[in-house]
């Protein structure tokens, strides 16, 4: 492959990336948590960017509350324990409830509604919505590690016993035991960018205003904001393809 085709595959790919609304909402969620950090509450340029780049962020989120919407009312994959099922329901409701709220308090900023109280106070309900629905994430995400743990403990064993004879067992040679890996890799990032999302929502209420300070609450919303970028990447063989 020439150099002017390998510029073109990346360029394609980032155009795949781009093409995502999603996104781009969290490139403009990592770029307002990091003037939340700059900012640290404190008037001045960096808390400007904060606040426009947040008004601007639900515009991409109008009419999202669909998408979870249909999650609460789709089938749940065959043999998954009713704990976790409740637990994934549930998130799928709180963040429905969170992302129409925030239409909303999007109505309320832009002067289209003008009761700023109740537009105030329902921006504080949908963060509680926001807390309840990533609170409900880290509990699923640690159910489906243990299970994937199981599921690999269980594949190791039968892969000893069917290689018995064998000095040395090659686990990572069995196709399914990789996908199992993949998916606890997959499981335990969003377990951290749920974990970090939880204490943003914290910071946000100001439940703990002097642990989870701006600052805190910033850094934290823009470390999650790139593992969220990062697991928007599409893979390399669809930006060849196109």
């Amino acid at each position: 492959m020439s150099k002017l085709d390998a510029t073109r595959a990346e360029l394609a790919l980032l155009v795949l990336y781009l093409n995502k609304a999603e996104a781009r909402d969290k490139i403009c969620r990592a770029i307002q948590y990091g003037s939340k950090f700059l900012s640290n509450g404190e008037p001045g340029t960096a808390q400007n960017v904060d606040k426009t780049t947040s008004l601007a962020r639900k515009v991409f989120r109008l009419f999202k509350f669909v998408n979870d919407l249909h999650g609460l009312i789709s089938p749940v994959p065959q043999g998954t324990p009713l704990p976790l099922i409740l637990l994934g329901k549930s998130k799928n409701a709180l963040l429905s409830t969170f992302l129409f709220l925030d239409q909303i308090v999007w109505l309320g900023r832009t002067g289209i509604y003008k009761n700023k109280e109740r537009t105030d106070r329902i921006g504080r309900i949908s963060l509680f919505c926001w807390l309840g629905a990533s609170f409900c994430t880290v509990l699923v995400e640690i159910g489906e590690i243990g299970r994937l743990s199981a599921a690999i403990k269980k594949q190791e064993k039968d892969l000893k016993d069917k290689d018995i004879n064998q000095h040395q067992v090659c686990y990572h040679q069995d196709e399914k035991y990789r996908a199992n890996l993949k998916k606890t890799n997959e499981r335990s990032l969003a377990l951290v960018k749920a974990s970090m999302d939880l204490l943003v929502a914290v910071g946000l209420l100001q439940l703990a205003p002097k642990k989870v300070t701006p600052r805190v609450t910033g850094a934290l919303g823009f470390v999650s904001s790139l593992i969220s970028c990062y697991q928007l990447l599409p893979p390399a063989s669809k930006a060849k393809a196109s």
